[in-house]
């Protein structure tokens, strides 16, 4: 599945001429925004429709919101010329960006009939063909000003570069990226939406077959990392894309610690339920101990018990448990008791980051992430050794609550509101998922949810003193 690579990334940075520049990203744009639309080819207009909780989105909201974005933040904001697809869908898919405007309730996404399906693909194709269209521009303009003279302006732009207004290359390109990552998110977000949709259903229908059903190979045998204590720097520090709430980067103190080599497993998960881990205060924070008995949990979501067998619904239907796979759709009340319950405990963000910046480039290359199409977790690869499955998989509950890094100050304007004002209330996860795009992915990256969700792919490493 094409997506925004490294390369990619990497290209529209160099000192190339500016036409060159803007194809090679106009061509990560149309790639990525195709693959979004391949996403829903196994969907009937029907199942796009739907809204299954409040914290999920219909699958037509998605496509229409990450349109929305691009018109609103890009075309609307650079391209004088741009003529809107509707005024009303200003109001109906902007999510959260109090700046821009009124909003639709969120938990009303579902009552959004219309526009239809078929209106929202037209909507895509508009914005789509004013981008590359605007981005033609810029480059055509780039060229006339002379920029060629100096390559890298074509990208990084100069105090004096002014297009389409006060749109410098520079600006767009930047623009242009943190749209496509944030399209990245909702790939990942269809598909969790859709697992949620498809299994409040009784018939439990598949959203893709499942080329084979073979099992995952014996995961090995948990074993320990070591890390020594010290001062460490983590968060982003280069010239590649990051979020805002990965910066700045700065020095931690750590002590001595340790983190298992894999995630705990489904079959690790299941030994924790037969012991009573469910029935079992002492292992439960004071919330999520009120949370097991409001919402009745005993087992991860998606997981069921039919006549005496534990089953799990997947992507690919309902399937037997993948006992050696990572344990996934466990909030972080669970994954802090299970922690407590094997004598561990979480780690802190900064312990699993230091420790992922301690591998290379191939833990991301043989991670398993959405191009390489599971779309569920599995086993660690035969003979691994070290720390395995840091990156894909599952996203790791940490024991570290999501809030602002030191001297973090939010980018000016209504994309500011992208990430620093859910800094409250919510734990950070780290790693991806098998939902995530490859790409997508840094040591740095910073998820995060509330602690009673279990919806996405999120699991658990354990970690522990030394």
């Amino acid at each position: 599945m094409p997506i925004l690579s490294r390369h990619t990334r990497d290209a529209v940075r160099s000192n190339q001429p500016p036409d060159s520049a803007f194809t090679t990203l106009m061509d990560a744009f149309n790639q990525l925004r195709d693959a979004t639309m391949r996403l829903t080819a196994p969907l009937s207009a029907e199942d796009c429709q739907v809204q299954s909780m409040p914290d999920a989105s219909p699958v037509k909201w998605h496509l229409a919101h990450t349109t929305w974005f691009f018109e609103t933040f890009i075309l609307s904001a650079f391209d004088s010329t741009y003529e809107t697809f509707s005024s009303d869908f200003k109001v109906l898919f902007n999510s959260y960006y109090n700046a821009v405007g009124d909003k639709h309730p969120r938990p009303a996404r579902g009552m959004l009939s219309r526009p239809a399906l078929s209106e929202v693909v037209d909507y895509r194709r508009h914005v789509d063909a004013a981008m590359v269209a605007l981005a033609g521009k810029l480059a055509a303009n780039a060229n006339l000003a002379g920029v060629n003279d100096k390559p890298g302006n074509a990208i990084k732009g100069t105090t004096s570069d002014t297009f389409l207004g006060n749109a410098s290359p520079a600006e767009f390109a930047r623009m242009v990226i943190l749209g496509l990552q944030h399209e990245q998110q909702h790939q990942e977000l269809i598909l969790t939406d859709v697992k949620h949709m498809l299994g409040c259903s009784p018939l439990f229908p598949a959203y893709a077959p499942l080329d084979s059903a073979t099992i995952s190979p014996a995961s090995p045998d948990r074993g320990w990392t070591r890390f020594e204590g010290g001062i460490y720097r983590i968060g982003h520090d280069g010239d590649g894309f990051a979020f805002d709430n990965e910066s700045p980067a700065h020095e931690v103190l750590l002590q001595p610690y340790a983190l298992a080599n894999r995630p705990v497993t489904q079959g690790e998960y299941l030994e924790f339920m037969d012991a009573g881990g469910y029935e079992k205060p002492e292992f439960w924070l004071s919330a999520g101990w009120d949370a097991v008995n409001a919402n009745r949990w005993r087992a991860p979501m998606y997981w069921r018990c039919h006549d005496g067998v534990w089953q799990h619904f997947t992507l690919h239907g309902l399937r037997p448990l993948d006992l050696e796979a990572p344990v996934a759709h466990i909030s972080y009340f669970e994954a802090d008791a299970y922690a407590r319950w094997a004598g561990a405990r979480l780690p802190r963000e900064a312990e699993w980051e230091c420790a992922a910046r301690t591998l290379g480039a191939g833990a991301l290359r043989d991670g398993n992430f959405l191009e390489d199409g599971h779309l569920a977790p599995t086993s660690a690869a035969e003979g691994s050794q070290g720390l395995a499955q840091m990156f894909g998989d599952v996203w790791e509950w940490t024991c570290s609550s999501y809030d602002a890094y030191p001297g973090f100050a939010p980018p000016a304007g209504a994309v500011g509101e992208y990430n620093g004002k859910f800094m409250c209330n919510q734990y950070v996860l780290r790693g991806g998922s098998c939902a995530t795009p490859r790409s997508h992915i840094r040591p740095s990256y910073r998820n995060f949810f509330p602690t009673d969700a279990r919806w996405q792919f999120t699991g658990l490493r354990l970690a522990r003193g030394l």
